[in-house]
């Protein structure tokens, strides 16, 4: 069993950055690859960024690009989520997912942290 557990949530203005991370206490080859989505009470969780283990492939949501950038040191089984320009909407639960392939489809990761919660105030 894979186990993430997030990190780095908190209260920010607008215009701030912010770093999350995301921690994985195994390995393996179903979850080499994270992604990162967040959501809003009320509303579905939405892809934001994902990457896949060897750190060459990144893929973003249109609404982060540019603004946000996700890397990995796999020697501490660490993914972040490097968050700049933030905006009031960037305000949501975050969290990072495990698996096969980065991909925005939420489905096809195995793997889920608990979340870690940001808002952004204007």
């Amino acid at each position: 069993q894979v186990r993430l557990t997030e990190s780095g949530g908190g209260l920010v203005q607008a215009g701030d950055s912010l770093t999350l991370s995301c921690t994985s206490f195994a390995r393996t080859i179903r979850a080499d690859s994270t992604g990162w989505f967040r959501q809003v009470p009320g509303k579905e969780r939405e892809f934001v960024a994902a990457i896949n283990y060897g750190g060459g492939v990144a893929i973003y949501a249109d609404s982060v690009k540019g603004r946000f950038t996700t890397s990995r040191d796999n020697m501490k089984n660490t993914v972040y989520l490097q968050m700049n320009n933030l905006k009031p909407e960037d305000t949501a639960t975050y969290y990072c997912a495990a698996g096969r392939a980065p991909t925005r489809a939420q489905e096809r990761y195995e793997f889920w942290g608990q979340g870690t919660r940001v808002t952004v105030s204007p």
